[in-house]
C-alpha cells in the first residue's frame, strides 16, 4: 500500500504538511501537498508543494533556491496530516527567515522579531 492510499486529502484534494528542519528540529513551515506533490517529493527527494495562491505544484524553494531535501516523512495517527524533516538551505521562510515562526507574541500581544533575515527577500523576488 502506498502513502497516498494512507492519507485523508480535503474536499480540494490537499493535506497540510509541516516542514521540520532535522538537525535543529525548528517547524519551519506549514504547507500544503497533493497527490502530484507527494509523488513529486518522493521521486526527487524534495519537498514539492502545491502553491493554492498560484494554482499549481512549485518545487520549494525553486525561485529562492532555499530547497528543502527530504530526510524522513511521518503521517500522524489520522493520515490527516504530514511531518516532513528536511535539510533547509538557507531559509525556509520567503520572507529571508530560516523559519517562517520568526515572530513571537506576548500576553499582551506585542511581537518581537526572533532570528536575523538570512536574505533580502526584495532582491530574490524582484523578478515576479
Amino acid at each position: 500500500m502506498s502513502i497516498i492510499e494512507k492519507l485523508k486529502f480535503d474536499d480540494k484534494g490537499l493535506i497540510p504538511a509541516i516542514i521540520q528542519d532535522d538537525k535543529t528540529k525548528e517547524v519551519l513551515t506549514l504547507c500544503y501537498l497533493n497527490k502530484d506533490a507527494i509523488d513529486k517529493s518522493f521521486d526527487e527527494g524534495m519537498v514539492y508543494v502545491f502553491r493554492r495562491s498560484k494554482g499549481r505544484l512549485m518545487l520549494k524553494g525553486e525561485t529562492s533556491g532555499c530547497t528543502q531535501a527530504i530526510k524522513s516523512v511521518c503521517i500522524d495517527c489520522e493520515g490527516n496530516s504530514i511531518l516532513i524533516k528536511v535539510d533547509q538551505k538557507l531559509a525556509g521562510c520567503h520572507e529571508g527567515f530560516f523559519t517562517c515562526y520568526f515572530r513571537q507574541v506576548d500576553k499582551l500581544g506585542n511581537v518581537t522579531t526572533l532570528g536575523k533575515r538570512l536574505f533580502d527577500p526584495k532582491e530574490i523576488y524582484k523578478k515576479q
